[in-house]
């Protein structure tokens, strides 16, 4: 199968760099795959988990909150706010990061903030689920 390179970029590290048969993104519009001779497309990112194809069955997933994926017919780049291997997560880490947004959410008198927010709690609750699969 034909193959296209990725480059995913957290904050602190890149997490993944070679060539790959698919991308399933969690994109802002809803959740995408990216395939060799996609079209262009420059999306955001909400919480969830970037699961990564390298060959018919092998890959990797990627837990990634928020940022960036730049698509091309030859390559994706994903720049990422927080990101981590999903075997480097534990769902401990990920009740921290969902109490953080309910204290933020909780703390704002801003409607759509708040919306924004409870968005992200949901996220984050799902992209925990994915964990024990």
């Amino acid at each position: 199968m034909a193959t296209f390179h990725f480059d995913f970029v957290g904050p602190e590290r890149t997490l993944y760099s070679g060539e790959v048969e698919a991308v399933q993104l969690p994109g802002a519009e809803g959740e995408m795959t990216v395939l060799p001779g996609h079209a262009p497309v420059l999306t955001t990112l909400k919480v969830g988990v970037i699961t990564v194809t390298e060959t018919a069955g092998n890959g990797k997933r990627i837990y990634v909150q928020g940022g960036f994926a730049d698509i091309g017919p030859t390559s994706v780049t994903v720049l990422a706010e927080r990101a981590a291997p999903i075997e480097e997560l534990t769902p401990a880490m990920i009740d921290k990061e969902i109490e953080a947004a309910e204290l933020a959410r909780d703390a704002t008198q801003d409607y759509a903030k708040r919306e924004a927010l409870n968005a992200q709690i949901v996220q984050m609750q799902e992209a925990k689920h994915t964990l024990s699969l």
